[in-house]
């Protein structure tokens, strides 16, 4: 994820539940509402909310 203001990685979540309670932490109103926002989130390594074993 990345800040508002500046390129600047946040966290790394494997999940969208894990990412929702980390904005929820971070105070975002409704965070599911910014999961497919590319301002918001950088999805890497495949599509969003797809997850796969490393």
């Amino acid at each position: 994820m990345r800040s508002n203001e500046r390129d600047e990685i946040l966290g790394t979540t494997y999940r969208d539940h894990e990412l929702v309670v980390f904005l929820e932490g971070a105070s975002i109103a409704d965070p599911e509402s910014i999961l497919d926002d590319p301002q918001w989130v950088e999805w890497r390594g495949g599509h969003a909310h797809e997850f796969s074993a490393a």
